[in-house]
């Protein structure tokens, strides 16, 4: 796939898209995955404590809360704000800015009246390359941040639990062990995420009678938050066994010794099929819904407010 980062290229009518554009959609990307996640962290510190201790969190999402800020008071729902504000920034920018420039450079490739029909596998494929390549920066993070709220007294800082992991395991041992789930989790997460998005919008314009070049900033942004709902709870439920491992995987001593899929075979026998796939899942569907949604509204506020329009899918001339 030959990428061109010219700066007077359209495409499907819309453009141009260069390097600026490529810039500015990883921009609003990093920003707007640092900001949902980051104010998403009370609702993830009391899943992640769900799904690390079931037993002892089962009252659910609200008792949960309680839970935490009887024993440890309202600071422990900011637990990992560090690490998750800024690991979801660097994720953000290569995901959103990744996506932006593959499905672009699909188009150019596959021509515009092949890509138009073949919207879907063009989405699919350009946010599995773009999520792995995120996927590789946010994993430290995402190690140090499960650290620091399955045990808080781990280290006072995102710093010193970096520091700490890696004289204790390891850089690939302490950073990595959670490589393979964060990939099945987040993979099809994002696939489903920018897929089901995509379809959603469009279904939208269409019940509407209707397209984004018609409706004002408004109208676009009330699709986008309604949209990334339908796609975040989509997203959620595919992906939610694979975050349990993650989350488990993490943890002091869990899975036992051996090789990292020794640990994760030993964690999804103890735990079992049907535990992965639902301890902690109401929680995870209204975090990653609000979530999503706010990610895709945030996207295209801040893409406009810097001086770049998304590009979006057009049936070309004649259709």
């Amino acid at each position: 796939m030959q990428v061109k980062m010219g700066g007077d290229d359209k495409v499907m009518g819309q453009g141009p898209f260069g390097a600026s554009y490529y810039l500015k959609g990883a921009l609003a990307g990093g920003i707007c995955c640092s900001l949902t996640h980051g104010a998403a962290c009370p609702i993830d510190v009391v899943k992640t404590r769900m799904q690390l201790d079931p037993v002892k969190y089962n009252q659910g999402l609200v008792g949960g809360f309680r839970q935490v800020i009887a024993e440890e008071g309202a600071m422990a729902l900011s637990t990992g704000l560090g690490p998750t504000a800024q690991g979801y920034f660097i994720q953000g920018w290569f995901k959103f800015g990744g996506v932006e420039l593959c499905k672009i450079q699909f188009v150019r490739t596959l021509g515009e009246e092949s890509a138009f029909r073949n919207q879907t596998p063009i989405y699919l494929a350009s946010a599995a390359m773009a999520e792995f390549v995120a996927d590789i920066f946010l994993c430290p993070y995402e190690a140090c941040r499960i650290r620091l709220v399955s045990d808080p007294t781990y280290a006072t800082s995102m710093v010193g639990t970096a520091k700490r992991l890696v004289a204790e395991n390891g850089v690939m041992g302490g950073f990595y062990s959670g490589f393979v789930p964060i990939l099945f989790k987040q993979i099809p997460y994002t696939m489903a995420k920018f897929a089901v998005q995509g379809k959603a919008a469009n279904a939208i314009y269409k019940t509407i009678g209707t397209d984004n070049t018609q409706m004002g900033a408004a109208g676009n942004l009330g699709v986008s938050l309604l949209s990334g709902v339908i796609a975040g709870v989509a997203a959620a439920i595919i992906s939610h066994p694979a975050d349990t491992l993650l989350s488990k995987v993490n943890k002091a001593g869990a899975g036992g010794t051996g090789s990292m899929m020794t640990r994760l075979g030993n964690i999804a026998a103890e735990t079992g099929y049907m535990n992965l796939c639902t301890q902690g899942l109401p929680a995870r569907c209204v975090m990653i819904g609000s979530l999503t949604a706010g990610q895709f509204g945030i996207f295209d506020i801040v893409l406009g407010t810097i001086g770049a329009k998304k590009f979006h899918f057009h049936a070309p001339e004649g259709h």
